[in-house]
């Protein structure tokens, strides 16, 4: 990344006005543990609620009943709830949930790539702390 576009990203991160904070929640929105995971499981199609709590590890269902009800609300998520017994409810990328596929394969990428550059960061200065 050149000089000039770091400082692109520092000018779209840091809001010069009310109005500009609102990049900075959307980044916290897509940028969260869960919101990033729910992504990721709905990239191979419409899940149901049940199937993405098995495939999400560590999450419980209120976290993510919160975290499909705020995709939901940004556009990211469709929920179809089909009428039968029991209500079959199905959770599914919308066009513009899609958009982030790239963006969260790149994040994944860059993170299994520099993942033991990462832990060796982290024992050197566990070392130094102890």
């Amino acid at each position: 990344m050149q000089p000039a576009e770091r400082g692109s990203l520092v000018a779209a991160w840091e809001p010069q006005d009310e109005a500009d904070c609102r990049v900075r929640t959307i980044m916290d929105r897509v940028g969260d543990k869960w919101s990033v995971a729910v992504v990721t499981q709905l990239s191979a199609g419409p899940r149901r609620f049940s199937e993405l709590k098995r495939a999400l590890p560590g999450i419980n269902q209120r976290m993510l009943t919160s975290t499909l009800r705020v995709l939901e609300r940004d556009g990211l998520v469709t929920r179809t709830v089909h009428p039968q017994v029991p209500p079959r409810v199905d959770y599914e990328l919308t066009d513009l949930g899609r958009t982030l596929l790239d963006t969260v394969a790149s994040l994944l990428d860059w993170a299994v790539r520099n993942a033991d550059g990462i832990d060796e960061a982290r024992r050197r200065y566990d070392a130094r702390s102890s």
